[in-house]
């Protein structure tokens, strides 16, 4: 299984990289009831920082932004963080499992690093920018001391040059 397949189930819930519970029976090539009667049966291995039940509205934003063919479920999935992944390796025994949790920790960590990256990236345009802010002042400030300069030198003509019209009476 693809690292790029696994990252596109890892969803933003919460503030927590999650991945939901049909996705993972999926991978881990067990019905979605097997896997929740499991996590149910230890559920004492599964902190809220771990895994947690989406709520209809957080459901309903999932079935928006993913697949059309999970709005039939009237089941809100569970969500597992990667900590939650993690330990459904210890829950589910299958070798199979285990095969799959490994290349899902490397999808998060892949993720995350790509997070740093942009994070950095982002750092570095922050600066550029305040640096490009600063050099623009810096141009106007000399453009107005020289526009001070030119006035002060200039001085308008005393003599009128031009023609002069007489007006006839």
């Amino acid at each position: 299984m693809e690292l790029q397949l696994i990252q596109n189930k890892i969803y933003e819930i919460r503030g927590f990289r999650a991945m939901l519970d049909f996705d993972l029976a999926e991978m881990y090539g067990v019905q979605t009831k097997v896997l929740k009667q499991a996590v149910r049966r230890n559920i004492r291995r599964f902190p809220s920082d771990f895994m947690f039940e989406l709520t209809k509205k957080e459901w309903e934003e999932v079935v928006t932004n993913c697949d059309h063919m999970l709005k039939y479920s009237y089941i809100a999935p569970f969500a597992f963080t990667e900590q939650g992944v993690a330990m459904l390796s210890s829950v589910l025994r299958s070798s199979a499992a285990v095969e799959i949790n490994i290349l899902i920790m490397r999808a998060f960590v892949r993720l995350r690093e790509l997070t740093t990256g942009y994070a950095e990236l982002k750092r570095q345009l922050e600066e550029y920018q305040v640096n490009t802010t600063m050099q623009i002042a810096e141009i106007l400030d000399i453009i107005n001391e020289m526009a001070v300069k030119q006035n002060a030198i200039y001085k308008p003509p005393t003599t009128v040059v031009g023609f002069k019209t007489h007006s006839v009476p």
